[in-house]
Parts: structure tokens; C-alpha cells; sequence
């Protein structure tokens, strides 16, 4: 007997970053095309979303990034593809570049491109979210961070306690 098929969407983080007017974005392999993106990836256990913004950001391009706020929520679903994507948008300013990070495989490059130019290139866009994503954050589409909360409890990290706390070694403590 066959079981019946759960529908899982993905869920992905997305960061808009904006300097002068530029937005930051990769080129990736996908599938044998190149493609644009913001940068953007899986959000993986034990992360918030912001948390997986950032990472994935730093592992794309590596920037640092600052997240200002919450662009928006999307939903995309490929005519190709057995499931969809939920995607968590991030607004956020550069902070810092590292020129010896090493990109993650099947990123070819990144770079900055205006809105204009990342128009001109649709047809090359991973998916409609990528324009979606900027001209909401030209449109001002901002949410403060406040709007995602986060229920998960957090696995307590171990930390040194001093010896003077009757203690002999290592002990868990929420941090």
C-alpha cells in the first residue's frame, strides 16, 4: 500500500542588500544555467531567520551584512518542481567584505547591480521573487524584526564556571 505523499514546502532566507542604489547579488549554477539571486539559502535547525540570512549571505559573497528589517514573505512554486519555496526576505546594509573568502560551490560570482540592470536581466533571474524582492524594498516594505517570533527553545550551551561556584568542571548554563 502506497503512503500518502506529504506536501513539505522549503523554506529559504533572502537578503536584499542595498549600497548607493546597488543591490548585492550572485550568480550561481543551477541545473547547467546561470542564474541571479539575491543571496539566499535554506534556513537549517537551530538558526533563526535572521541567523540563516546572515550565514547565508557570508557564504555567498563574503559579506557581512547588518539586518535592518523584514522586506516580506513570498511564496513561489515551480511548474517543474514537486514542492515550494517560502521565502523569508531581509533588508540589510553591508558592513564588511573579506577578499579571501572562499564562495560556496556552485557560486560563481557576485557583484552589485541597480534596479534597472537587474531588470534588464529577468529572463536570468532564479525565480520571480528575486525583482519581487527589490521592488518591494524600493516600495519601502519594511518589517521591524519584531513581527518573526521565534518559539523554538535554544539547547543550552556549556560554559567554564568558576571554580569559586562549588563547581568542578564543566556544567550546562543557559547563556
Amino acid at each position: 500500500m502506497n503512503q500518502p505523499r506529504v506536501w513539505m514546502p522549503h523554506v529559504t532566507v533572502a537578503t536584499i542588500v542595498e549600497r548607493n542604489g546597488r543591490f548585492l547579488l550572485i550568480e550561481e549554477e543551477i541545473n547547467g544555467d546561470t542564474v541571479i539571486n539575491q543571496p539566499a539559502g535554506h534556513w537549517e535547525e537551530g538558526e533563526t531567520f535572521a541567523e540563516a540570512a546572515l550565514r547565508e549571505t557570508m557564504e555567498e559573497t563574503g559579506w557581512t551584512v547588518e539586518i535592518t528589517g523584514l522586506v516580506g514573505i513570498y511564496e513561489y512554486k515551480p511548474a517543474e518542481l514537486d514542492h515550494a519555496f517560502v521565502r523569508f526576505a531581509f533588508s540589510a546594509k553591508p558592513v564588511s567584505h573579506d577578499p579571501a573568502h572562499v564562495l560556496e560551490p556552485g557560486i560563481r560570482r557576485w557583484f552589485w547591480m541597480n534596479q534597472h540592470e537587474l531588470q534588464q536581466e529577468i529572463y536570468r533571474h532564479r525565480s520571480p521573487m528575486v525583482q519581487q524582492c527589490v521592488e518591494d524594498y524600493w516600495m519601502v516594505k519594511r518589517w521591524p524584526l519584531s513581527v518573526i517570533s521565534h518559539q523554538t527553545l535554544r539547547q543550552p550551551q556549556r560554559e567554564l564556571l568558576d571554580p569559586d561556584d562549588g563547581d568542578n568542571g564543566l556544567a550546562l548554563r543557559k547563556v
